[in-house]
């Protein structure tokens, strides 16, 4: 496989920088079962993986809950879990660490609040790693918009033909493709169009990264 220059990552967070989704479905199970409606946490995962806030909306419409009480439930919840029990996916920092090497920068592109994402890129010393976060908290509109993706090209001065987005989600892809940049999904997702690159593992990564660098195509 021939690889087009990989010289810049947007990043998705939830899902594919770091492992959340646990604590996220476990936050949602307790919110739920302090409001007297629990449900199987499979059921909560997978609404969650798809986006959090229609997973609190399907599930507040489902229960007949005030989806506002439904959300600050689940946010107290989350709050106290601790961040040590959100972790990188194995090869993450790994492949941050290649592409600041190589003079190229990770950004964060995420619907979290750019506060909490700042505390967990802190947390797992991936701070140094990333240039900035680009988050729906600052104004800009969900992901599949690619408006987020479009911010950090602006924001960064982003060579579009060097930057990926990098996403666990049909709606990452779809942003990423929007915004004119070539896509890797990470996970078991399944796309109705496919990812410019799919992968499982991001030891996989590395080795398409290293790979370039060694065929010449990494990006100075």
């Amino acid at each position: 496989m021939e690889m087009p220059v990989i010289g810049n990552i947007l990043w998705d967070v939830d899902g594919t920088l770091l492992d959340t989704y646990p604590a996220i479905t476990y936050a949602i199970s307790r919110a739920l079962n302090e409001l007297g409606q629990p449900a199987a946490l499979n059921v909560i995962d997978g609404l969650a993986r798809q986006s959090i806030e229609r997973c609190i909306a399907a599930l507040a419409q489902r229960f007949r809950l005030d989806p506002d009480l439904l959300r600050g439930r689940y946010l107290a919840a989350y709050a106290v879990v601790p961040l040590a029990k959100q972790p990188p996916f194995p090869g993450v920092v790994e492949v941050c660490a290649w592409i600041q090497t190589h003079g190229g920068l990770n950004v964060a592109v995420t619907q979290r609040g750019a506060v909490s994402t700042q505390a967990l890129l802190d947390a797992h010393g991936l701070a140094r790693l990333f240039a900035g976060i680009v988050s729906v908290e600052q104004g800009y509109p969900r992901k599949p918009d690619p408006a987020m993706m479009l911010a950090a090209l602006e924001i960064y001065a982003l060579d579009p033909a060097a930057t990926w987005m990098v996403g666990d989600r049909e709606l990452d892809v779809e942003a990423g493709r929007a915004a004119g940049l070539r896509t890797c999904l990470f996970g078991r997702a399944c796309l109705a169009h496919p990812a410019d690159l799919h992968i499982d593992h991001y030891a996989h990564l590395l080795a398409l990264l290293q790979a370039s660098e060694d065929e010449g195509l990494c990006h100075a």
